[in-house]
């Protein structure tokens, strides 16, 4: 098959042919229709992941038809189209025991403890409890957008955040996980107000629900700002981006007893990230991690995409082929674009 690989950590990818992947005795190999570029997957390139090891294929947000199943799997067969969160769980551990399998002990995840979909295959584990169904009508690229930002905003903002409608709900970064926490914020009823340096990211994050927009490039305090607009603080704010500056932000834009909700990843040389915990002290603020959502609890988020509530369809806003994936994941640290790119591997 034709994949992306990179050999060291922040060097040039490139497409080549590699050996197919073969299916786990309980895993599936999915042929890959689409899959989604994430700052994520630019982590992982930088060396920011731990479970790398090189060289090296990334890819964790997908969707496609199962090509093969292995002889334990009794859910799924070839040609069931499909997606997957991208922490793939055990099923088996203490924490998958208690429903919990965005966090399970012994996960998996494409991209970074295996290779994964920036390629025409990829193998997933344990199928029979990670697999989701893609309904009819929704195209594959809509389903790959789902596996990590929309399903992990959905996570962050209904499960963690614990959105109510009428609240202030601050979105700090309008890549494609923030812009997904707009579009949720917003259809739950909440009162939202994005945060970001782009001026394209702020016009669709406005066209996502956001009632306010504040432009961090021309503020000096951005969460002074967000105070302001929300007439005392935000009641949920959530880092989207994965910056300290964005992550203190948000925790300082939060009104009393506010919820952070922390979803971007926070690399550091020391790996750890100074936080404000003398206002979270002051004010009791609830500091939350948010970390993916389990295969199980995705019907209630495909329920409102089926009924048009939800429109992740509208935050893809380009398709790249293969070919064109080396220089889009170099390019995310300096120019992450707006939106959610998706990379076709057959085009």
């Amino acid at each position: 098959m034709r994949a992306v690989v990179f050999e060291r950590y922040g060097e040039p990818a490139e497409v080549r042919e590699v050996a197919d992947p073969r299916p786990a005795e309980h895993g599936v190999v999915v042929r890959v229709e689409a899959t989604g570029l994430c700052r994520s997957d630019w982590h992982g390139w930088q060396g920011h992941d731990p479970d790398i090891t090189l060289p090296h294929v990334p890819g964790h947000e997908l969707a496609g038809t199962v090509e093969e199943v292995g002889p334990r799997v009794t859910r799924w067969l070839p040609g069931d189209r499909v997606t997957v969160p991208f922490v793939c769980a055990c099923g088996t551990c203490p924490a998958c025991a208690a429903g919990d399998q965005q966090v399970c002990e012994r996960q998996t995840q494409p991209g970074f403890t295996h290779w994964g979909s920036f390629a025409q295959y990829v193998a997933l584990d344990h199928a029979d409890v990670n697999l989701v169904a893609v309904p009819d009508g929704l195209s594959s690229a809509t389903a790959a957008s789902l596996g990590c930002r929309f399903a992990t905003a959905f996570r962050a903002v209904v499960q963690q955040g614990r959105v109510a409608a009428g609240e202030w709900v601050a979105v700090h970064g309008c890549g494609g996980v923030g812009l997904s926490a707009v579009m949720i914020a917003a259809a739950a009823g909440a009162r939202v107000v994005a945060v970001d340096v782009s001026a394209r990211a702020l016009e669709l994050a406005r066209k996502s629900g956001a009632e306010q927009c504040v432009d961090a490039t021309g503020v000096r305090d951005t969460a002074e700002r967000v105070r302001e607009v929300t007439g005392g603080g935000a009641h949920l704010s959530l880092d989207a981006l994965g910056s300290p500056a964005t992550c203190a932000a948000s925790v300082n834009g939060l009104r009393r007893r506010g919820r952070h909700v922390q979803v971007g990843l926070l690399p550091s040389p020391t790996g750890t990230t100074p936080v404000p915990m003398a206002r979270a002290v002051a004010l009791e603020l609830e500091l939350l991690g948010s970390h993916g959502m389990a295969a199980h609890a995705y019907p209630r988020m495909l329920q409102l995409v089926e009924a048009g509530v939800l429109r992740p369809d509208l935050l893809v806003t380009s398709a790249i082929p293969l070919a064109a994936a080396p220089d889009a994941l170099a390019a995310m640290g300096t120019a992450p674009g707006s939106g959610v790119t998706v990379i076709e591997p057959w085009s």
